[in-house]
Parts: C-alpha cells; sequence; structure tokens
C-alpha cells in the first residue's frame, strides 16, 4: 500500500508529470496491450470465448454508446491508436504539405507495401495500394482486353458495382455475361462449383467471383473455382471486400489470378483505403484506368499513378495491420464466428424468423442475414433501430429479405442479448 501511495504521489504531485487524463489514457492503454498479450496465450478456441479479455481490447475504439452498430460490414470503426495515427500523419503534413508528403511519407509506400504483403501472404511486387474493393475490381474488369462476344461468368449475388462494371464493358464491348442463380442460404460447394464449370464453354475468359457474398454473407469455395478456372485457361477474379481481415487465409492461398479488398472494413484500417493483388505473371494482362508512363506494364505501381492522394490515411494503415497482429487472424476469426453464432442460437426457434445465411461454420462467418415471414427488411431493420438503437442494414434483394447483422470485435454480448430482445419483440409485432 506505501508503494501504490508512493507511486500515486510521484505521478500525480511533481511538476512537469501527466495529468489526470493523460494518466489514465496511459493506463487504458496498457491495459489493452496487456490484453492482446493475454489473448495470445490462447488457443483460437479458448480466446474467442473469453469475455474479460475482449471487455478489455473493445476499449481501444470510440464507439458511440448511444447506438449499437452491426452493420460493420460497411464500414468499419478504427482502433483509437489509428486514429491517432491518421492525424498526426495529416497534422505532419500541414507543417509544408509539398515537402513532408512527397519528400517524407510518399517513402513510406515501400515499406508499407511490404507490411501489407507479409499479411496477404503474397509478394510485395504483386499488391497496389489504392482506397476500396470497387477501385481494385474496377480496375481488373475496365483493364482486361476483351473483345466482342468473350463470355464473362458471374452470379446475382455479386457485388452491385462489380455487377455494374461488367454491364458497362457489356454494352460498350459487346462481351457476354452469363450469370447463375443459387438457392438461398447455399449450403453445397460442389453445387456452387458444378454451375460454374457447366457455364464455362470455348468463349469463356473470366470467372467473377465474390468471396463473401455481401448480402448473406455466404463463403464461397474460392480456391476450388479458381482452380477450375486455372484448369481452363481463365482468368479469376475475386471480390474479397468481406473476408481479408476476417477469415484466417492468405490471399496467396486461393490461386487467384485477381483480388481486390477494403482494408477499411473488417481490417479497421482508415476509411477509403484498399488493396488491389495481381499475380504477378499477370500483371501485364491490365491496362490501368489512369495512364502510367511507358515502361511499368509489369508493375504493379503502374496502378497508383492517381495524382494527390492522402498519404495520411494510407500510413495509418500500417496501425491497423499491427493491430490486427495483435489479436491474430485465427484468433479474430474465431471470435467473429463466435458472436454470430452467440445471437443466432438464440433466435433460430423465434416462431417467423427465417435465416438467409447458413449456421455451419464453413459457409459464414460474422456476416449473417436473417429475416422474419411477412415482414420486409426495412421494417424490421426500423424495428431493431426503433426498440434497441440497433443499427443493421436492410437486404430486400433477389432471395433475400432481411436485416444484415455484422459485429466486429468491439461487440460485446450485451449488445447481442440487446439485438436478440429486439428480434422478438419485431416478431411478435
Amino acid at each position: 500500500m506505501t508503494n501504490r501511495r508512493s507511486f500515486f504521489r510521484k505521478t500525480f504531485l511533481t511538476a512537469g508529470t501527466l495529468s489526470l487524463t493523460s494518466f489514465f489514457q496511459k493506463s487504458l492503454a496498457e491495459d489493452i496491450s496487456q490484453a492482446l498479450l493475454d489473448l495470445n496465450n490462447l488457443s483460437p478456441e479458448a480466446a474467442a470465448q473469453d469475455e474479460e479479455l475482449w471487455r478489455r481490447i473493445q476499449q481501444a475504439y470510440t464507439t458511440s454508446n448511444s447506438i449499437i452498430n452491426l452493420n460493420n460490414g460497411g464500414v468499419s470503426p478504427q482502433p483509437k491508436v489509428v486514429q491517432d495515427a491518421a492525424n498526426r500523419y495529416y497534422t505532419y503534413c500541414n507543417e509544408a504539405p509539398s515537402y513532408f508528403m512527397w519528400r517524407v511519407l510518399d517513402q513510406g509506400r515501400e515499406p508499407l507495401r511490404a507490411k501489407l504483403a507479409h499479411l496477404a501472404g503474397t509478394d510485395p511486387d504483386e499488391l497496389a495500394i489504392n482506397r476500396n474493393t470497387t477501385e481494385a475490381v474496377n480496375t481488373v474488369i475496365f483493364g482486361l482486353n476483351l473483345k466482342a462476344g468473350d463470355e464473362v461468368i458471374l452470379t446475382k449475388y455479386d457485388y452491385p458495382n462489380m455487377m455494374n462494371a461488367w454491364r458497362q464493358r457489356e454494352r460498350r464491348d459487346g462481351i457476354v455475361l452469363k450469370w447463375l442463380d443459387f438457392d438461398i442460404p447455399m449450403e453445397s460447394d460442389d453445387e456452387v462449383v458444378a454451375k460454374f464449370k457447366a457455364a464455362i464453354t470455348p468463349r469463356t475468359k473470366v470467372l467473377h467471383i465474390t468471396h463473401m457474398i455481401n448480402w448473406t454473407g455466404h463463403i464461397m469455395p474460392v480456391k476450388r473455382l479458381c482452380d477450375l478456372a486455372k484448369a481452363n485457361n481463365l482468368y479469376s477474379v475475386v471480390d474479397g471486400a468481406h473476408t481479408f481481415a476476417h477469415l484466417d487465409f492468405k490471399i496467396s492461398d486461393l490461386g487467384c489470378d485477381f483480388f481486390g479488398t477494403s482494408l477499411h472494413k473488417w481490417l479497421c484500417a482508415p476509411f477509403g483505403t484498399g488493396l488491389l493483388y495481381i499475380n504477378k505473371q499477370k500483371i501485364k494482362d491490365v491496362w490501368p484506368l489512369l495512364a502510367s508512363p511507358e515502361g511499368q506494364e509489369d508493375n504493379i505501381r503502374k496502378f497508383e499513378n492517381i495524382g494527390t492522394r492522402s498519404f495520411a490515411i494510407e500510413q495509418a494503415i500500417g496501425s491497423a495491420i499491427d493491430f490486427h497482429q495483435a489479436i491474430g487472424s485465427a484468433r479474430k476469426e474465431a471470435r467473429l464466428k463466435y458472436l454470430k453464432q452467440y445471437w443466432v442460437d438464440q433466435v433460430r426457434d423465434i416462431d417467423k424468423v427465417r435465416f438467409y445465411t447458413s449456421t455451419k461454420p464453413q459457409f459464414s462467418g460474422a456476416l449473417f442475414n436473417f429475416g422474419i415471414d411477412g415482414k420486409d427488411a426495412g421494417p424490421v431493420h426500423n424495428s431493431l433501430f426503433s426498440t434497441h438503437k440497433v443499427h443493421t442494414s436492410p437486404v430486400k434483394y433477389e432471395k433475400v429479405n432481411g436485416p444484415r447483422i455484422t459485429p466486429h470485435v468491439y461487440t460485446s454480448i450485451y449488445d447481442l442479448d440487446r439485438l436478440v430482445e429486439a428480434i422478438h419483440m419485431a416478431a411478435k409485432v
């Protein structure tokens, strides 16, 4: 006790030491750091259920207490350490923008590229840093040399921005789009692969594959589909918006030619950050959206000639990677799946509640969609928010008609208990 009193006396009374506010900020940071260290001593299965540790890690976020945000699939909040990094770099740039942006922070892109490549399991020379999945995948869609009559196989459940890009190429260049449909929920990889395989003809050039369906959270058999593309000498384009830093995998594991993702989703990087992966042998096959100098045909950096960018948020990606790695990809996936299963198990037997996503762990992660028979997604979404301030994403599209629920690592069990209460009320009305 004497030592404790001496510590606090020295901390608060000595001139030039920390203020009360900064002391507790430092104490909180130390507690979060210790929680991350403790987490790394646990297996993914044990870590997923350690509520005390996750409560401490949740303090790394500055999320609102006035709503329960279960739409992290749209964009996720950043831990404060990432916010602080972006703000610090931004302030630094404003001291002399043309000097500190172009001559200092711009020099950090290659170390950042290497750090991202380490996380992705790729060669740094296969990764371009950009703003989001749409930019990444659209770069490939518009950059490939396709001609009238060439076929692209895709599904009705791909992301709208990607479907619209392919439709524009259809109108502009006369390519042929072949749309696949599936039963919802999907629970057979064999059926998915068989449908793609049956659609291939001698004129097929591209398989467009969404790694995790944004409407429902279904995980597609990407490796098998990429192998199918390779066996038929086709390009494989993967939309990985919802899987990178959500599921425990390496891009190199998939065997794809192209992969795009948003880092501001599950990695919790600054808003408007993403990456494009292109197999080194295929870089020359893609024209950049914005012109690059001659001589860059085989250089992944030809996709980064966009003029002035936000160097501050780009460099802060590094802090998001550090935070993610401190948790660990396997432990993060296990926790996210645990959170999904926690609330799903409590509502599966509610009268009129139906699932548009499989509950089997191999087919879904944190992203899940449910509906209430007789009600559209919008009113159900509104009910969840009006009664319990639960923010979701309503989906009424094709065979899906319900709110999309996406918790993240900062989501508490209390938050999910409130979601369950809200679903009970919505189903009774």
